[in-house]
């Protein structure tokens, strides 16, 4: 019995994940990962680092961050309390898609997930007070392989749903695309 629906989105090789509870009058299981399963949305390595993020207040904006190579990611976000606006940019270098973004609503209600594959700027925010995030990634974060896009770059001109109320000071530092920029590789 399969345990989740793949959706594909606008952009290639990105894909929401939504998950399938198995319940009965003592509650419900629902599977966050399946190797075997998720291998048919793209994913192809192994889980090395789990994170969990906790957002208090509704317009948290996090991001947007991405690493750089040899260090790119996949990355599968799921939203366990709450509800969050997730944003994944694709930067892959020749993509079709290339600089286009895709928003999708993951709270605890709707039970997807987004599936991010490597050369993909990601964040998000909080459409709800007390938002609390699971990632799973396929490399361990590095420090020295961390970059980001400004969230208001004009290049990307994301629709972000709420006024921000809380970024940090690193993200709004984040530079704005250089009209150099040809994507990342890897």
């Amino acid at each position: 019995m399969t345990r989740f629906t793949i959706h594909n989105t606008n952009i290639v090789d990105l894909k929401i994940i939504e998950r399938h509870e198995i319940g009965d009058s003592r509650g419900y299981l629902s599977r966050i990962f399946c190797k075997e399963e998720l291998s048919l949305a793209g994913w192809s390595e192994e889980i090395v680092q789990i994170n969990f993020t906790y957002s208090k207040k509704m317009g948290t904006i996090r991001g947007l961050h991405y690493q750089l190579t040899p260090y790119t990611e996949f990355k599968l976000v799921t939203c366990l309390k709450g509800a969050i606006w997730d944003v994944a940019v694709d930067l892959r270098f020749g993509s079709p898609t290339f600089l286009k973004w895709h928003a999708e609503i993951l709270s605890d209600d709707n039970k997807r997930a987004l599936l991010i594959p490597k050369g993909f700027a990601h964040g998000f925010q909080t459409l709800s007070d007390d938002c609390e995030l699971i990632y799973l990634h396929s490399k361990q974060h590095t420090p020295h392989a961390e970059a980001g896009i400004n969230i208001m770059d004009e290049v990307l001109s994301i629709n972000w749903p709420l006024a921000s109320t809380v970024i940090s000071n690193r993200d709004q530092l984040l530079p704005k695309i250089d009209p150099k920029f040809k994507g990342v590789q890897f």
